[in-house]
């Protein structure tokens, strides 16, 4: 039996953990509204995306989030380590394009335990450290018998924990509830 969602989430502080799928934005947008004070988000400025903070503002106040784009991968991990080290920011988020070695992830895993910081790595798939307390896979789930109404959008996805250092894995179907600001488990269709 799944240990219960809310024994996983939100995420164990001072460690560093990992997101991926289609919904890893979404994920880590709940983590933002789960956190208290500010949100650091670092990216590499090569992208083509562009991370629009009042596209988040259904999660939280986007005027806590402070947006860092870095030169390459290793001027994001420096600038990580160095935040969740100092513990000033209690949430960064990093994009990660290239899977990391054992010795990067083990120093964000350092530097969250050191500053009491926690850390939320979005990868690519398979591209997951060996040092990361957690990895989730979250994706878009389509609800034939959930109706939000006219305009509005089903924020339904999946949630699967498929690493943790603590032995525990689940499965979940959540929605976020923004006029609640919370996160409801749902049960699958059907049932």
């Amino acid at each position: 039996m799944p240990v219960p969602l809310h024994e996983s989430f939100p995420l164990r502080p001072a460690r560093v953990h990992e997101v991926c799928g289609a919904a890893a934005t979404a994920f880590a947008a709940v983590a933002c509204a789960r956190a208290r004070g500010p949100l650091l988000w670092i990216r590499e400025s090569w992208g083509g995306e562009r991370l629009n903070p009042q596209g988040l503002a259904a999660f939280f106040d986007p005027a806590r989030l402070l947006v860092a784009e870095c030169r390459d991968q290793t001027d994001s991990l420096a600038s990580a380590e160095e935040a969740l080290k100092d513990g000033a920011v209690p949430l960064v988020m990093i994009e990660i394009t290239r899977a990391l070695n054992l010795r990067e992830g083990r120093r964000l895993q350092l530097a969250a335990q050191a500053g009491g910081a926690t850390g939320l790595c979005l990868i690519p798939e398979g591209m997951g450290s060996n040092a990361a307390e957690t990895r989730w896979r979250c994706a878009p789930v389509h609800d034939p018998v959930y109706d939000p109404g006219e305009g509005a959008d089903s924020t339904r996805m999946r949630w699967e924990i498929i690493k943790n250092k603590s032995g525990t894995l689940g499965v979940w179907d959540v929605r976020w509830d923004p006029e609640a600001h919370c996160l409801d488990v749902v049960s699958p269709p059907g049932e």
